[in-house]
């Protein structure tokens, strides 16, 4: 690749200095805009748990792309995951670290996929954009406000790409839903329902011994060092989820993780991305509520958290719901297309049904949405052509603050004013609740 002019790369150091809370190991090179066409693409993979299988395949799978390097806490995993890389190369290449810095501080890797607990999103995250790479970075893309707003930053100041996780926005039933309200077909929207799990609690799991090979400490980084638990960190290779996820400390309940999902194609659909709501309502009973929580945006349109189908826009002229492998539009109390149900909705398929819409009302649309068929592809043409990607750090920070400013509601059961540019409290709120306390060298500043 191109080096950047003296000038460029002095004022890259001097924002990278100043844009992470802890020492820079600065790489030897800084990549240009422009990657030669003959050079593969290395990728580095932090956090090789469940959901790193999946996307790691994904880099493996693609040309002019390989991976190098893995990292995990947990030796156990760590260990499968190089022998995954190895395995599909035929070699023993791959590099296998504990510590994330021997990949986002490496001047051999150009690209960082992170798929840690959410909790590690935004400190692994800064680390590679300051040194250079660019980043695909799992939803909800941070643990907190202030985190999202440094990302967005850092990114912008080092004029990194930043791909965010919310894989929904490269599928065809999402966009179709986004275009038709986009372009009026359900008329003036009203209200929103955006349906997922509930709110995190507060990490209650008990002790139990640890088998070695798991830093538990650094797993925890800069969250609270709880006691060691496998609901938290399932020890070696496992096929589900796991439950950090739940806890206020690691992630942000399923407000945050299916929240980050649907409320994402909410704003999407109401053309709120980098944007957000302007008041939020928490529900009665807020502590043991686990539904109820709204956000009100500036032109009176509601998000209700509540059960539904996945993310549904309620207009004068009809509605639309769509989830993954759902979609219905109805217009005046008639359903037009549908496919909710496969044993109800026999005969056909989502597909179909979301492409009839097309062909009904969006043939010369006034509003045509960005179309990705993949999101992992999508990244890697805006690595090389240097385009924002379909979620880019500002689309996945705003959706993300829209997650906790919901999460909040729960927590302390107010309702407040918010500022969804400046990223301020405008009624109500504690600034105290935008970041969290940091533990030991960890800090997003």
């Amino acid at each position: 690749m191109m080096s950047p002019s003296s000038s460029n790369r002095r004022r890259f150091l001097q924002t990278a200095a100043s844009a992470a809370a802890f020492p820079l190991i600065l790489p030897s090179r800084v990549w240009s805009l422009e990657t030669a066409p003959s050079k593969k693409l290395t990728v580095g993979c932090i956090g090789t748990g469940k959901q790193m299988g999946g996307l790691m395949g994904q880099f493996l799978s693609q040309d002019g792309v390989q991976v190098i390097a893995v990292c995990d806490v947990d030796t156990t995993r760590r260990t499968h995951a190089k022998e995954v890389v190895d395995k599909k190369y035929g070699n023993t290449d791959c590099k296998a670290f504990n510590d994330f810095r021997e990949i986002t501080e490496n001047a051999s890797i150009d690209l960082v996929c992170i798929a840690t607990p959410d909790h590690w999103h935004a400190i692994i995250s800064i680390s590679a954009l300051t040194h250079g790479k660019d980043v695909y970075c799992e939803k909800p893309l941070t643990h907190n406000i202030h985190e999202a707003v440094k990302m967005v930053e850092v990114a912008r100041a080092n004029k990194r790409v930043l791909q965010t996780g919310s894989m929904q926005r490269s599928m065809g039933e999402f966009r179709t839903a986004c275009e038709l309200v986009r372009n009026g077909v359900i008329g003036e929207v009203k209200t929103c329902i955006g349906s997922f799990g509930d709110p995190a609690k507060p990490n209650a799991n008990p002790r139990e011994d640890m088998e070695p090979g798991l830093d538990w400490d650094r797993w925890c980084g800069p969250a609270p060092l709880a006691p060691y638990s496998s609901v938290l960190s399932p020890r070696g290779v496992h096929n589900h989820f796991p439950k950090w996820r739940e806890t206020r400390e690691y992630g942000g309940g399923y407000v945050c993780d299916w929240g980050a999902h649907q409320l994402d194609i909410l704003q999407w659909g109401l053309g709120m991305d980098e944007n957000g709501p302007v008041q939020v309502i928490a529900p009665e009973n807020f502590e043991t509520a686990k539904r109820g929580a709204q956000l009100v945006y500036a032109n009176g349109i509601t998000i209700t958290h509540q059960e539904g189908v996945g993310a549904s826009f309620y207009g004068t002229e009809g509605e639309v719901h769509v989830n993954r492998g759902k979609f219905e539009l109805k217009l005046k109390g008639e359903r037009k297309f549908g496919f909710l149900d496969k044993e109800k909705d026999k005969g056909t398929s989502v597909e179909r049904e979301y492409t009839l819409a097309q062909r009904e009302f969006l043939v010369n649309p006034k509003v045509s949405l960005y179309k990705s068929k993949n999101q992992i592809a999508d990244f890697l043409d805006c690595v090389k052509s240097r385009e924002k990607p379909i979620c880019d750090v500002g689309i996945g920070a705003s959706s993300a603050i829209c997650c906790h400013l919901m999460n909040l509601a729960y927590y302390h059961g107010q309702k407040f004013g918010w500022d969804p540019i400046k990223h301020e409290f405008t009624s109500g709120g504690d600034p105290k609740w935008l970041t969290r306390e940091y533990r030991g060298e960890w800090k997003v500043a």
